[in-house]
């Protein structure tokens, strides 16, 4: 039998991996059970509804991985490309973003934009860091850059069903004139 953390994980992969596929509403306990196998009274002793077992597997995405404080700009304009798509990739799925867009469930929306701004707030200050550097543009918005590199990820997928595996590069050589310095 797996310990408290194993059921932990269970829970909270089973629930991200219903919201990636199907948007928030197929998030339910009775889902999540079905599609784990972990019984639904355990899942009720750790989470008091569906909003609090979605929110605490939203909660684990929050985090980019660390960027290397020697990267140089391009290595930087890189890192800010794939984590700031992480969040549909490997965040919440389409189906997520989907459900965000039309504000179909808006107890996902309240929980998932709550933790967008602290992820965002991390790639701004390593925005923030390159333009006091001046190894990018001080003239960079952050927040507009940010938008734009994942308003590009998600037309890409639109566009063609799926984001090919050169695409974050093509978006790289696209960038890196615009805001090196």
């Amino acid at each position: 039998m797996p310990g408290r953390r194993g059921v932990d994980d269970g829970i909270a992969e089973s629930a991200l991996r219903l919201l990636r596929t199907r948007g928030p509403q197929s998030v339910t306990v009775e889902a999540v059970t079905a599609d784990s196998g972990i019984a639904k009274t355990t899942i009720y002793r750790r989470h008091r509804d569906r909003r609090d077992m979605l929110s605490a597997a939203l909660s684990r995405l929050v985090s980019p991985e660390p960027l290397s404080p020697q990267a140089d700009t391009a290595e930087r304009l890189r890192w800010l490309i794939k984590n700031a798509i992480a969040a549909i990739d490997d965040g919440i799925g389409f189906g997520g973003f989907a459900s965000l867009l039309t504000e179909d469930d808006p107890d996902f929306s309240s929980v998932f934009r709550r933790i967008l701004v602290d992820q965002r707030a991390q790639l701004v200050r390593v925005i923030d860091e390159c333009r006091a550097d001046g190894t990018m543009r001080a003239d960079i918005d952050a927040e507009t850059l940010i938008d734009a590199i994942v308003g590009a990820h998600i037309a890409e997928r639109a566009r063609t069903g799926r984001v090919e595996t050169d695409w974050a590069e093509r978006l790289f050589a696209m960038f890196w004139p615009a805001v090196h310095a």
